[in-house]
Order: structure tokens, then sequence, then C-alpha cells
């Protein structure tokens, strides 16, 4: 696995879940399951139909002030990486990242990464968004997505 060191501009959280990672992978790569994990309480929904499964997919998000946004996938590992960079609904990235990335520590527990980098953001009315996410919101999602997986 990556490290992925905390900077001003990459935040990070992780912690073991006891679930495997295909099983954590599939609320991940599922966006119609990330709005029952979002530790930010940002997403609303989205449509079923949309698992991810390369790099190249686009996925639809309704936020929860009804804006939509497009999630382009830049890194994918089945069951163990996914990373995307979201963009309001026909734009371009502005340059701020999400990452998810699974390591198996045995067959029943995973560690869990969460990572949002914004280093590459160049969108000026972002910023302060941007550094309003703190890795306690990240560690609120993976708390979240922990819950659901080791629920089964």
């Amino acid at each position: 696995m990556t490290d992925y060191p905390e900077t001003p501009h990459v935040v990070t959280a992780s912690r073991e879940v006891a679930a495997g990672c295909e099983q954590i992978f599939e609320l991940i790569a599922d966006p119609a399951q990330q709005p029952r994990w979002d530790g930010n309480d940002n997403l609303a929904d989205a449509p079923v139909g949309q698992r991810v499964h390369g790099v190249g997919d686009v996925f639809t998000m309704t936020l929860t002030n009804g804006s939509v946004r497009d999630n382009h996938i830049v890194e994918f590992e089945e069951g163990r990486r996914i990373a995307w960079l979201p963009a309001e609904s026909g734009e371009q990235p502005p340059g701020h990242l999400w990452r998810w990335q699974l390591e198996p520590v045995d067959d029943a527990h995973t560690r869990v990464t969460h990572a949002y980098d914004w280093s590459a953001l160049a969108d000026e009315k972002r910023l302060a968004r941007a550094r309003a996410t703190t890795s306690g919101k990240l560690r609120a999602s993976v708390d979240r997505l922990a819950e659901l997986a080791e629920r089964g």
C-alpha cells in the first residue's frame, strides 16, 4: 500500500475494520451505497447501476444541496484502491481527489485508509471547503463504512 503522509493539502484517516476487502470495496465502488456511510453528510443520492469497474468510469452523485457531481475515476484496483476527481456536471474537475485504499490484515480484517487530496485544487472558491475537510470528517466516513461492513 502506498503511504500518503498527511500534509496541509492531504488529509487522511485510517483504521482496521472487521470485514474482508471485497465486502468493504463493494460499499465504496457502488455509488448508490455512498450516502449510507458519508461522514460529511454531503451526499444525498446516486442512481443505482453505476458500480465502478475501472479508470475512466464516471459516476454521478446528487449532493444534499441539490447540485450534481460527476466523479471521474482516476485510480482503480479491484478490491484494493479507488480514487475519483469530482466536478460540477459537465465541467472539468477542479483538482481535488478522494481516495480509498484497502489493505488485507487477514481474511477477516482490513486496514481502510481514506484520503482527501486538494494539493492540485485550482478553484479558489473551493479552498475554504477543502480546508474544512478534516481527518475527523474522513474518520466519520471510515467509521460509518466499518459499521455497515461489519454488520454484513
